[in-house]
């Protein structure tokens, strides 16, 4: 049984605790408010600019000639994943549910007898997918320096992923990310971008555009920036979903430890009351046999 000493240290360390994750729940209460308003805003504008895309693709006369970045290279054999999470811990299940994702994806294409590529972009996923996957992994990329996501960071990415698609190096490309839906609900998502999904083009309008320039010089400008956006519009659900999970991960870490404190408190008053009640005994004892 521990001494009352021992009972007296634990309290005092899991209340040392419980003001930490206490302070931030409220950190990433306060990072949340912003990180939400961002990403709601960026979800019409990649959607339009994804309906834009596929509404020129339909008016292009010569799709033989068209960008590989809208029709792909006619194979599918290479697949590269580009896998986002966190560069920081303790948020919950964040980074373990997109792996989970990820991972289901990559027992799939192996399955089926493809080459599989990986690109990680937070340090979490790379910790994690490296065990098993370090051999596939060809780019581990890092934003720990950036304090919140910006368009700079995801045209890093954008730029890299259509250099090595330029380079021949794959046939598909696959974004793995969390969108956020509310502070306790994050939703694991798979998104291909390279090339660009067509089966998005059900929920378009029949309303016709009339553009200028032609359809090819417009899509050579935007097929390149629309992969920077979906990137971009994927980090900014990453960091509302990260603040969300953190958020809840940390309030039940601070109600847990309030229960910690309330069992050990009860733990110490009852080893007090015992030790009490001993010596009153050894001391009722000591006068009786006097």
């Amino acid at each position: 049984m521990a001494s009352l000493d021992d009972l007296k240290k634990r309290i005092a360390s899991v209340k040392s605790t419980q003001k930490i994750t206490k302070a931030m729940k409220m950190v990433a209460a306060a990072k949340l408010r912003k990180a939400q308003e961002s990403a709601e805003k960026g979800r019409p504008y990649s959607e339009k600019m994804n309906n834009i895309i596929l509404n020129l693709s339909n008016g292009i006369s010569d799709k033989e000639n068209t960008s590989k970045l809208l029709s792909g290279t006619g194979n599918d054999k290479v697949h590269l994943c580009v896998v986002m999470t966190s560069d920081r811990g303790l948020c919950g299940g964040f980074n373990s549910n997109i792996i989970k994702k990820a991972k289901s994806y990559f027992s799939k294409i192996s399955a089926e007898g493809k080459e599989l590529k990986i690109i990680t972009v937070g340090s979490k996923g790379n910790d994690q997918l490296k065990r098993v996957y370090g051999e596939k992994i060809i780019e581990n990329i890092s934003f720990k320096e950036s304090k919140n996501a910006n368009y700079f960071d995801a045209d890093k990415v954008g730029k890299m992923i259509i250099e090595k698609f330029e380079a021949g190096e794959f046939d598909v490309c696959t974004i793995f990310y969390n969108q956020f839906k509310n502070v306790i609900t994050q939703i694991p998502q798979a998104q291909q971008i390279v090339p660009l999904n067509n089966e998005e083009d059900e929920n378009n309008s029949d309303e016709s555009y009339e553009f200028e320039p032609d359809e090819d010089e417009i899509l050579s400008n935007l097929l390149p920036k629309n992969i920077s956006t979906q990137i971009f519009k994927a980090m900014l659900e990453n960091s509302a979903s990260e603040q969300g999970s953190r958020m809840s991960a940390m309030d039940n870490a601070t109600r847990n430890a309030g229960e910690m404190v309330d069992k050990l408190t009860i733990q110490y008053n009852r080893s007090r009351q015992a030790a009490i009640t001993k010596e009153l005994i050894e001391i009722i004892s000591g006068a009786e046999s006097l």
